[in-house]
């Protein structure tokens, strides 16, 4: 099979209900292919109904019959795919995928997909009756937990299409546009391992690399930089409060035969500016750094930006690795390649794209945090529920005792889980061009706001966007996108995490002032990212200046 052709087929999947038949036909009419549903094929196959296959035969059987379908029909190629809700589960049906052409998910909400489903009859491909895994006497209940099942899977497609407000010819012309962007970058290698620790591979301009997630794997960081770039020399960067896991790094990579020196800035935002970047640039220079010598950021957000920065800038460009060892670096801060320092005027003003040649996760090391640090970093993991993936959110809401308690196996999955979310957004939109990446801002515009106008020593970078994020769903509730039961949700698993969800007494011009700052202002107007409905957000340039006043006041007196 050769590059190109692997290239020629687009593989549609999603939940019952999402848009996958008619929005495939559309995706066909308007590239002129072949439109092949696997499900249709089954049913030629075995010369019997799929129900009936599920009924007579059992699932196995069915699935077996599925995995055969594709495999069969993934050798030719221009053909647009429709196929079944649960195909992605499967290791080896993703591995036909992704090796014969671009995977699109079409996401929907679970009340869209029951409504759609709902209205559809009993003869239909893709109703409830012909859909044996969604019978129930609650099918809005079932359809959210198969959705959270499957969730994870879903998010490792090469392209995303939310259908829930989008016509048929709306969504398949988003398919399109994905397939054109993205069929250029697609490596020949897989990109998943659901048993091992690759959380998922983040895909940018400048080459793919992998997310490791892992309990333990700290120790391991020598072999896998070995394997991976093999340096002759590396140099970690850390903050003072992590000596022991920088040491134990050192000792990782020089049993593997690399030379590896240390440098330690001063724990906290303050560190992340120019000056102690001039420091970092000096003691580089007298350790005769060389463009193939590596820099490890070990630490949090703002080692890793900083770290990031310096390797991004210093002989215009050296690889670097992160290796974060907060909650908030591993589920946020270290993907995606945005490193940046702050000015007096605003955060993380003067900065560059930079990707990392991978980032390796300890979770283990999340036990050693201080509580407050610690509570701090759920806040981005919770966001990235609340924004794109409802199933995440209801594991967190449902599960909050054992993932609060660092139990190892949920606590690698939650994290796991919402690496891969944000590692597919980042693949999408690497530098912010296409309004995907943007979404992963929810209440970062008045938590920047809160911590410039606090000087950055007030509150934790989660607990401000805590705070930003209540204030952006009381902005949604008022604008009619959120309803008081979404915003009672998300107050409810805030506290439940122990995050704060007003701001006693801040001052509220201070903070205004700030946000009107914040790079999201585009000709004095700020694009805020709202909610329209928890699992779904969207961008609005046009939210009254009034409202946002009246925000910040409620959340400054705590009477939110």
């Amino acid at each position: 099979m050769t590059e190109n052709r692997s290239r020629d087929n687009i593989f549609v999947t999603g939940f019952s209900g999402t848009g996958k038949t008619t929005t495939g036909k559309e995706v066909a009419r308007l590239l002129g292919w072949r439109f092949v549903d696997t499900d249709d094929e089954i049913v030629v196959s075995a010369g019997k109904a799929i129900e009936d296959i599920f009924s007579q035969d059992g699932e196995p059987a069915f699935r077996k019959l599925e995995s055969e379908t594709l495999a069969t029909v993934a050798r030719n190629s221009r053909q647009v795919i429709s196929t079944g809700g649960g195909i992605i589960m499967d290791e080896t049906n993703r591995r036909v995928m992704e090796s014969n052409g671009v995977v699109v998910l079409l996401e929907g909400r679970p009340e869209t997909i029951f409504r759609r489903l709902e209205g559809q009859t009993a003869k239909e491909s893709d109703g409830i009756a012909t859909r044996p895994m969604l019978h129930a006497d609650d099918a809005l209940n079932r359809i959210r937990s198969l959705k959270e099942q499957r969730q994870f899977n879903y998010t490792l497609a090469h392209w995303t299409v939310h259908t829930d407000h989008l016509t048929p010819l709306e969504a398949a012309s988003e398919v399109v546009r994905g397939w054109k962007l993205t069929s250029s970058r697609i490596p020949e290698h897989s990109r998943t391992n659901a048993n091992g620790d690759l959380a998922a591979e983040v895909r940018t301009s400048s080459g793919d690399y992998p997310l490791w997630v892992g309990w333990g794997i700290l120790d391991e960081l020598g072999k896998r930089i070995k394997k991976t770039l093999d340096p002759p020399v590396a140099y970690i960067i850390s903050d003072g409060g992590l000596y022991l896991q920088s040491h134990r790094a050192q000792v990782a990579m020089e049993a593997e035969g690399i030379p590896t020196h240390q440098f330690f800035i001063p724990p906290g935002e303050q560190s992340k500016t120019l000056e102690n970047a001039q420091h970092i640039y000096t003691w580089l220079a007298d350790h005769k750094a060389e463009r193939g010598h590596l820099i490890v950021a070990l630490g949090g957000g703002v080692v890793g930006d900083l770290a990031g920065y310096v390797a991004a800038t210093y002989l215009r460009g050296m690889p670097f690795a992160q290796v974060p060892t907060s909650m908030l670096a591993m589920m946020d801060a270290s993907i995606g390649g945005k490193t940046a320092v702050d000015l007096p005027q605003g955060k993380n003003l003067v900065g560059a794209f930079y990707q990392p040649k991978f980032v390796l996760s300890d979770v283990s090391i999340l036990t050693t945090l201080p509580q407050r640090e610690l509570t701090s970093g759920w806040a981005e993991a919770l966001k990235h529920g609340l924004i794109l993936d409802e199933g995440l959110l209801s594991t967190f809401e449902n599960q909050s005792e054992e993932i609060l308690a660092l139990e190892s196996e949920i606590a690698t999955d939650v994290i796991r889980r919402s690496v891969a979310i944000k590692a597919n957004i980042v693949s999408q939109d690497e530098r912010e061009t296409l309004g995907l990446r943007v979404l992963l801002n929810y209440g970062h515009t008045i938590g920047h706001g809160i911590e410039a106008a606090t000087g950055y020593g007030s509150y934790l970078h989660g607990e401000a966007v805590s705070i930003g994020m209540m204030g952006s769903a009381y902005i949604g509730e008022a604008l009619g996108m959120m309803s008081s039961e979404e915003v009672a949700r998300q107050r409810a698993i805030l506290k439940t995490y122990g995050l704060p969800l007003c701001a006693a007494g801040m001052d509220v011009e201070a903070v205004r002032n700030a946000m009107m700052s914040d790079k999201k202002v585009a000709s004095g107007s700020i694009r805020w990212v709202l909610l329209d409905g928890i699992g779904n957000a969207v961008t609005r340039n046009d939210v009254p200046q009034e409202l946002v006043q009246e925000t910040l006041r409620r959340l400054s007196d705590c009477s939110c």
